[in-house]
């Protein structure tokens, strides 16, 4: 996905991939440490192990260099791929792989600051939300929506709003943990415990919207 941004947006040589790459690595790093107030152009730049004027040469400015950072870090746990449909495979396991890919990005520690940074409330907080929203969470969803509608055409899925079905699936995904790590007060995971919460979810949310049939299979009556 670097590759092809850098093709998109900026020189093409081997050498300026290396340093495009170099730079966003850096971003990533320094924003959810940093704070976007925080975090100049120069001190990516250092990071980077690059010129400011590099910086400048592959993103206009530090908003730009933000977006992209979020966008790289979202498709690096959440690629296009990971919402291709796979006839061959139930739809409960796509299902499962898409929310441990969820719930593996919004729990990491830069994820959790950075959270915190864009919900500060502040008049320039404001402004870095709809930026960090539009570049990545709004991308996944519109990702994950997508591969929902396709799912109701092939018959996998009944659904009569996949937009909603798509925030109810994310939240679900949330769940308790998330609120509790961005307020500090949350345990540790096992990957058993993160496996059992992302299954349980993925029940709950297929017993609202598998078809009819399956559904009726699920709810099987206590004898």
């Amino acid at each position: 996905m670097t590759l092809a941004i850098a093709k998109s947006c900026g020189p093409g040589r081997p050498k300026d991939l290396e340093k495009r790459a170099a730079i966003l690595e850096a971003a990533k790093r320094l924003f959810p440490h940093s704070g976007f107030e925080g975090t100049s152009m120069d001190a990516i730049a250092a990071e980077a192990g690059v010129s400011k004027l590099t910086v400048y040469s592959h993103f206009t400015d530090k908003e730009t260099l933000f977006v992209a950072a979020i966008r790289e870090r979202c498709q690096e746990q959440m690629p296009a791929t990971l919402f291709s449909i796979d006839r061959k495979a139930p739809v409960r396991r796509q299902l499962e792989a898409i929310g441990r890919a969820f719930f593996a990005l919004i729990t990491r520690p830069e994820s959790i600051a950075l959270h915190r940074l864009i919900t500060a409330g502040t008049a320039s907080s404001q402004k870095l939300a709809q930026l960090f929203w539009d570049s990545g969470p709004r991308l996944v969803h519109d990702d994950f929506e997508k591969f929902l509608r396709q799912e109701i055409e092939d018959g996998q899925l009944d659904i009569d709003d996949a937009s909603r079905a798509t925030s109810q699936f994310f939240a679900l995904i949330k769940g308790e943990l998330h609120a509790r790590m961005l307020c500090g007060c949350s345990q540790p995971m096992t990957p058993e415990d993160v496996d059992a919460h992302v299954r349980a979810t993925v029940e709950f949310f297929l017993r609202a919207y598998a078809p009819c049939a399956e559904r009726a299979a699920m709810i099987k009556p206590v004898a």
